[in-house]
């Protein structure tokens, strides 16, 4: 594999790393939440606004800037998952849109067809498909997670996949546990019943290059602030579908897809700053190449990286009196995020006191609450910690060195 920019250079790109907190450089390990955004990103959301900033179609410069920087972000979306630009949605979060997709599916539904979720879910996906369940009179069905590695049961998977069906809603990656579903497997059995496949991928894109072809899915929705942009979501889905979806719309907008999934004055900034992310993450590329080679170049040396860092992070935990870590173990299918309590103490009790220590970490449920009572902490949740672009060694123990701390 060829070499991409050492961690180092890339925290170069990163102004919010050379923050302090009571004498200390914050280490961020709340990228699961939300990452830091790199200079050149901010630089191009400032640009648009200052230089660019219009309303789109009309015949004025700034207007068709305007609509060539949004027609250039497309490309950029489409080059991240894998697609074509046509096919590139772009709204308010990844919530919004899931919500706006569901009410234009429901439309071709009839009562007592079969929506499936996971329990492994974040409730941005699960809840939306269950909201339109209640509106459209549908059945759910829920798909089970093995406690003991945060994995769906294969078995149940072939249990609630079965004739009727007409979608199977999942993530690609568990935003609580870091578990990686195998989510070309799953598309096929869902197609095998003639069910749609919708794919939440806002976890999964923070770590690894989505890949809608290579799935076979028919929807895949993210959000650009998990992958160092703004906070814009992005929806993909296949154009003849896209296109057949009676989705709610004001009369004089544009009826062809991607615009037709699209709602109102866009987050035009918001928008120009997302491609600016997939842009910086191509940039790190110590080769040359098409945008999306370069990606993957990318992101396959990110993922080596992260699962270095968190399988070091995993067994140091574990050798900590009173730690308990929750879904898969290093060396398995998972992204650089872990959930961990401790005996003795609240989720945000140790979050306060790492916080102290300059060490920034996400305590609850995470909005993956069915996650939560699988393990029985639907009241305090846990401690997460992940690992992004800009971790180092030194930080992943200097969160250890914290736990370590609260326990002696």
């Amino acid at each position: 594999m060829s070499a991409i920019a050492s961690t180092e250079q890339i925290r170069s790109h990163f102004p919010a790393l050379a923050r302090r907190h009571n004498g200390l450089p914050v280490a961020h390990f709340d990228g699961p939440g939300g990452t830091q955004v790199p200079g050149s990103v901010a630089a191009a959301v400032t640009d648009y606004l200052l230089h660019h900033n219009a309303n789109t179609h009309w015949a004025y410069p700034t207007s068709q800037e305007t609509d060539a920087a949004l027609l250039a972000a497309r490309g950029a979306l489409a080059d991240w998952v894998g697609a074509v630009p046509e096919e590139i949605v772009f709204g308010a979060n990844m919530t919004t849109l899931t919500f706006h997709l569901g009410r234009a599916l429901g439309r071709q539904w009839r009562r007592g067809d079969v929506i499936v979720v996971t329990e492994l879910d974040h409730h941005a996906n699960s809840d939306t498909w269950r909201r339109l369940a209640r509106e459209c009179e549908l059945e759910v069905r829920v798909i089970r997670m093995r406690p003991e590695d945060g994995r769906l049961d294969d078995a149940d998977i072939a249990a609630k996949l079965t004739a009727g069906v007409k979608l199977l809603a999942v993530g690609a990656a568990s935003n609580a546990l870091g578990t990686v579903n195998d989510v070309a497997a799953l598309v096929a059995r869902a197609h095998a019943v003639g069910a749609l496949v919708f794919v939440d991928g806002v976890h999964y894109a923070a770590h690894q290059l989505p890949d809608v072809r290579a799935w076979d899915c028919d929807f895949f929705a993210c959000s650009a602030y998990k992958f160092y942009g703004p906070h814009v979501g992005v929806l993909w889905g296949r154009r003849a579908l896209l296109e057949q979806l009676d989705a709610p719309r004001l009369a004089p907008a544009t009826a062809t897809a991607p615009d037709r999934l699209e709602t109102g004055t866009l987050n035009h900034e918001g928008i120009v700053g997302a491609a600016a992310a997939v842009d910086f993450l191509a940039s790190l590329s110590g080769d040359g190449g098409p945008r999306r080679t370069r990606l993957a170049r990318v992101c396959a040396a990110l993922h080596e990286r992260g699962d270095e860092l968190i399988t070091r992070l995993w067994h140091g935990l574990a050798a900590i009196r009173g730690a308990k870590l929750y879904g898969p173990a290093p060396g398995s299918a998972r992204t650089a995020t872990l959930s961990f309590t401790l005996a003795d103490r609240s989720p945000e009790q140790i979050a306060v006191a790492l916080a102290e220590r300059a060490v920034f970490v996400s305590n609850g449920d995470f909005y993956a609450t069915t996650v939560a009572r699988v393990y029985g902490r639907e009241q305090e949740g846990f401690v997460r910690a992940g690992c992004a672009a800009y971790t180092t060694e030194e930080e992943v123990e200097r969160l250890l060195q914290g736990v370590r701390e609260l326990t002696a």
